[in-house]
């Protein structure tokens, strides 16, 4: 197979029990290179679980998830992410004692000049904060800091868990915006709650629902379906 026809990140029939229970049911899909997703659903229906699945966090109970064409559940978390998979959780994990700069630094080892290093700054709207340590950012500046180690490592996919969570509007415009710019550079799926920002992204979005994967499309066509409407509106 060439890798023209090789597809970039692969979800077959993927499934992860806990117990009896199901949180992942059978997901099937495939992510493009460069491609932005997002990913929506109520509470407990299995997105956090689905990431930690792809991140190697969590043992997937069946099926199979390949970066490529090479079959990577069962693999190590760090072996993932040296293949180029990176991933922010919800809550922001900054080393406090190191600056900005220090951070990005760290996160992307030998691979970051000073000037892909100083670009980086300037992506995540850190400039002025350059020199700040991590524990004195607010929790926005940590949030977006957060999102430029996962960048320092340059990675081929990234996988955002509520990037917005506990940002302004503001804030989380500037998010959206700066995601959008993403598109083409890293295939980059986001877990989302906000409508607001998830229609702002204008994205491919999958929903999910009690581990199922129910719908999958333009913000556009989702928002019109009758079955994602129901499952918001709690009439499923």
């Amino acid at each position: 197979m060439s890798n023209s026809t090789i597809p970039f990140l692969t979800l077959e029939n993927v499934t992860k029990r806990f117990g009896l229970f199901k949180a992942i049911n059978g997901v099937s899909e495939v992510f493009a290179p460069g491609e932005l997703i997002c990913v929506i659903g109520p509470n407990g229906a299995g997105k956090s679980t689905l990431l930690n699945m792809i991140c190697g966090t969590l043992p997937v109970s069946e099926g199979r998830v390949l970066f490529g064409d090479e079959v990577i559940n069962g693999l190590p978390p760090e072996k993932i992410a040296n293949l180029g998979i990176a991933r922010k959780f919800q809550v922001p994990s900054v080393f406090e004692s190191l600056t900005v700069a220090e951070n990005l630094t760290l996160a992307g080892g030998r691979g970051l000049n000073r000037d892909e290093l100083d670009a980086l700054i300037e992506k995540i709207h850190l400039t002025a904060e350059r020199d700040i340590r991590g524990a004195d950012l607010p929790h926005g500046g940590k949030q977006w800091l957060e999102m430029g180690m996962a960048l320092a490592m340059k990675p081929k996919v990234l996988l955002l868990d509520e990037p917005t969570a506990g940002l302004s509007v503001d804030e989380t415009s500037d998010t959206a915006r700066f995601l959008k710019q993403l598109r083409g550079e890293a295939t980059v799926i986001v877990i989302e709650h906000d409508m607001a920002f998830v229609r702002e992204l204008n994205a491919r979005t999958i929903v999910l629902h009690h581990g199922a994967l129910i719908a999958s499309g333009s913000f556009e066509d989702i928002e019109s379906n009758e079955a994602v409407r129901d499952v918001y509106l709690g009439r499923h």
